[in-house]
């Protein structure tokens, strides 16, 4: 915690999946009176139009999970960021000229998938999710119950399509 260009920022790691991001946000959100919250991570490409190192602004995220319905009895599998969040996180990438792709991601409880049940492919043509990652449906689903603001952007570190991926050095600098 401290500040940045004049304004108080904090930033932390919020663990991993949608069960860890869910009560972080939920209790910074709620008890700490935290109006914006934006998640910077990783994701792994489920179209070879993806390459490694691209930058995804999320506009969607689609879960099978039962998060949502479970915490506040909401039945929707598809959760949205703040447009004026992520309209800001755009406009930012535009002025320093780094390129984005605006995308449906899917926000998965599960980091490893059995070949007998619905894969990347499916995922893809069937909820137009364009890549993966476990917390974005969580965290904008936690600010909007809550009145509050979130936003995702994530760097493309694997692909399932393609099976290129960046190494842990790579991802840590």
């Amino acid at each position: 915690t401290g500040s940045y260009k004049g304004k108080q920022i904090s930033v932390m790691g919020s663990g991993m999946g949608m069960a860890s991001i869910g009560i972080y946000s939920y209790e910074l959100f709620k008890f700490y009176d935290v109006e914006n919250i934006i998640r910077v991570g990783s994701a792994g490409a489920y179209t070879d139009e993806l390459n490694i190192h691209d930058i995804v602004l999320v506009d969607s995220a689609w879960s099978e999970s039962t998060f949502a319905k479970v915490q506040a009895g909401v039945e929707n599998d598809i959760q949205l960021p703040n447009e004026l969040l992520t309209k800001k996180i755009e406009d930012a990438a535009n002025r320093i000229h780094t390129p984005i792709v605006k995308g449906r991601v899917h926000s998965s409880d599960v980091f490893y998938h059995e070949d007998n049940v619905p894969n990347h492919v499916d995922f893809y043509n069937d909820h137009n999710c364009i890549c993966t990652e476990m917390e974005s449906y969580a965290l904008f689903h936690n600010a909007r119950i809550l009145g509050k603001k979130a936003a995702s952007i994530l760097t493309i570190s694997d692909s399932l399509v393609t099976h290129e991926e960046i190494s842990a050095e790579e991802r840590q600098t």
